[in-house]
């Protein structure tokens, strides 16, 4: 059965609010960095106050402090915000390397518990490190957690977590996502995506077929951003309509489909109750405040996923604005008045708190090209002869691997190379342009989508810390390509949490006030023109090996 019937919905939503628009800072100077070496001067962990950084300045004045946790698979990452967005302190701890012994290929794994531990010293330090600029911890008056979208935590009622999480690139549940997409057809016909193995759901279905012990001990399944936000507040049964999406949840109509119980024969008792983004969810409990320095007075607010996040750091705040994120893929996301639906499955829609779509999708392009091809090169030294070797004579489609997702679905494409390069600075310098291509590709199909596009793109990532790069990108897209000066997941999450203590609930509005641009970079006229005819020869290439 579809997405018609439902449960009663057990749904809160944000306060009402009113729409902004983003406005660019002028005049700041650029920041020229590596795309592999950048490192803020203000990051670091705790600080003596006369060794403090420049950019961590007392903020006499400004008396409220909102704190953003991002937990990804490598580490935890805090920022501690002030209403005008300037980082008060900024701190990040390592995880321990996860354990691959005895998983099969495919399959990815997480300790819950070190992600915790990991952010209860995150945020400790941060406590710490504002204490050195004269900040109390009665200061801070909210946090905001990201995560990564699709990983499921199974926990028991006390919110222990009955297994090793299942990370959000783990593959195994392939059978279960047909199963998800057959029984829940009228859901995927109605928000325009498919179940993939990736996806929070068919994980549910995977443990309750193969590890029947652990899901008949759940209280709940979380997501990780769930979990955490669990042991700060002691309560572990609420995601957010973000990170909800994955697990099937019905951002339509509000509900948990029924076939989720009905056709996959899920219990309603493991699905968490669903708050929008940017909702009060509860307030730390003093077990976490002693644990963290966090106040109990301090609020947690619902978060987002880390991709959600990082597109509202980036400044794209209003229908029409976008950002593409270059880490080791390329993810595009934006802000659309309508649900984007793609019957191919290459973009799926998270709902923006305001009631905009926020449509994206990931290729398998990106960064990851520069680390198999110039593993041991010097980065700062083939960016620097980028501009001299750009346009370059050679068309690349820069796969790393086997398999593409977008802007066409091929489980076995391949990456290709057509010329013979005269350097590895041209060879480097076409993998740039290469991914470029991919990513214009990407965007002149929303247009073919009737997806608004605005004439500035965003972009975030560690390939937005290359100005080289970003000057190719701009080239190649013939539009302006903007950076701002903190577009990470922990700085949206902190903007989230400033939404509801500074901007009434207004997410568009913290966003508006809080993000600040480093640099936009403009084509160039003539090798924009020259572009144009490398793309047409990328894209007949492509037509060529059946690329479409």
């Amino acid at each position: 059965m579809g997405g018609s019937e439902s449960f009663p919905p057990s749904f809160r939503p944000a306060p009402p609010s009113r729409a902004a628009t983003f406005l660019l800072e002028p005049g700041r100077p650029p920041v020229i960095a590596s795309a592999r070496t950048f490192s803020p001067a203000w990051e670091h962990t705790t600080c003596p106050r006369e060794e403090r950084p420049r950019g961590l300045t007392r903020l006499t004045g400004l008396k409220m402090i909102v704190i953003g946790l991002d937990v990804g698979t490598q580490g935890v990452r805090a920022i501690a915000v002030s209403e005008t967005g300037m980082p008060a302190a900024v701190c990040r701890e390592p995880l321990p390397p996860r354990d691959a012994d005895g998983l099969q290929e495919g399959w990815a794994e997480q300790d819950p518990a070190a992600w915790w531990s990991a952010s209860a010293t995150a945020l400790q330090r941060t406590v710490d490190e504002l204490r050195c600029a004269g900040r109390p911890p009665q200061d801070i008056k909210a946090v905001c957690v990201t995560s990564t979208s699709g990983t499921l935590v199974p926990v028991d009622a006390s919110g222990k977590a009955l297994r090793p999480a299942i990370m959000y690139n783990d593959c195994r549940a392939v059978d279960e996502a047909l199963a998800a997409n057959t029984a829940g057809a009228g859901l995927a016909q109605k928000m325009g995506y498919q179940f993939k193995p990736t996806f929070a759901l068919p994980k549910m279905l995977w443990l309750k077929r193969h590890e029947p012990a652990t899901y008949h001990s759940a209280a709940r399944f979380l997501n990780a951003a769930d979990f955490i936000a669990g042991k700060l507040t002691g309560e572990f049964s609420t995601t957010d309509t973000s990170n909800a999406l994955k697990m099937g949840y019905d951002l339509v109509d509000m509900r948990w489909p029924r076939f989720i119980t009905r056709e996959l024969e899920l219990e309603e008792r493991v699905l968490p109750s669903v708050i929008a983004v940017g909702s009060p969810a509860g307030r730390v409990h003093p077990r976490a405040s002693a644990e963290t320095g966090l106040p109990a007075s301090a609020e947690l607010i619902a978060g987002a996923t880390d991709g959600v996040a990082s597109l509202i750091a980036s400044g794209a705040a209003m229908p029409g604005e976008w950002n593409s994120t270059i880490g080791t893929t390329l993810v595009v996301k934006g802000v659309a008045r309508e649900k984007l639906k793609d019957s191919d499955g290459r973009f799926y829609c998270h709902l923006h708190p305001e009631g905009y779509w926020l449509p994206g999708g990931a290729s398998s392009v990106g960064g990851e090209c520069l680390q198999v091809h110039f593993p041991d090169d010097s980065y700062p030294e083939l960016d620097r002869q980028v501009p001299l070797r750009t346009p370059t004579s050679l068309v690349i489609y820069p796969l790393a691997r086997m398999g593409e997702r977008l802007p066409f679905v091929n489980a076995e494409a391949e990456g290709f190379m057509l010329g013979r390069p005269r350097d590895r600075a041209e060879l480097f310098s076409a993998y740039l342009e290469g991914v470029a291509m991919v990513e214009r590709w990407i965007y002149e199909l929303l247009s073919s989508l009737n997806m608004e596009i605005g004439e500035l793109i965003y972009s975030t990532g560690g390939g937005a810390r290359s100005d080289e790069w970003m000057q190719v990108r701009a080239n190649v897209l013939n539009r302006p390509v903007c950076r701002p000066r903190l577009g990470e997941a922990a700085y949206g999450a902190a903007i989230i949490a400033a939404s509801q203590v500074f901007h009434h609930g207004s997410l568009s509005r913290a966003a508006k006030a809080m993000v600040k641009a480093d640099r936009q970079w403009d084509p160039v006229p003539e090798d924009a023109d020259q572009y144009n005819v490398k793309y047409r020869k990328f894209r007949e290439a492509c037509r060529a090996i059946g690329y479409e």
